[in-house]
């Protein structure tokens, strides 16, 4: 959800995601709530983290390092969002999740000086 909002969003930079331990497919529940704000993620592939990855990216932000798992925060400078995992609930908790995400990268364009015409909406 955070790559498809900031490449949505940015207008000078892209974004890429990966996982530590990603699912084979995008979760379905993920893909729903995206739909209702205009964002379709259905043709997404997830990738897993790599070290080159980690060494060409100018920022790396983490979802959720407390959660449990392996953290390349110990690799690299990064900064945790420590976004809650809703796999699993329901989807209003997806939409929940999906409005912080929304609400986060807006937070981190606005700092890069990467945004669309100096408005973004939803």
């Amino acid at each position: 959800m955070a790559e498809a909002f900031f490449n949505e969003l940015s207008n000078a930079a892209r974004a890429g995601s990966a996982g530590t331990n990603p699912s084979k497919v995008v979760d379905p529940k993920a893909v729903e709530v995206m739909k209702e704000v205009g964002i379709d993620i259905s043709g997404a592939k997830p990738k897993s983290l790599t070290l080159e990855m980690l060494r060409e990216a100018d920022k790396v932000i983490i979802m959720g390092c407390s959660i449990g798992g392996t953290c390349p925060g110990a690799i690299v400078e990064a900064e945790n969002w420590d976004i809650e995992d809703p796999a699993g609930k329901s989807i209003e908790k997806y939409r929940e999740v999906r409005d912080y995400i929304m609400e986060k990268v807006k937070e981190l364009i606005k700092r890069l000086g990467h945004g669309k015409g100096g408005k973004i909406k939803w």
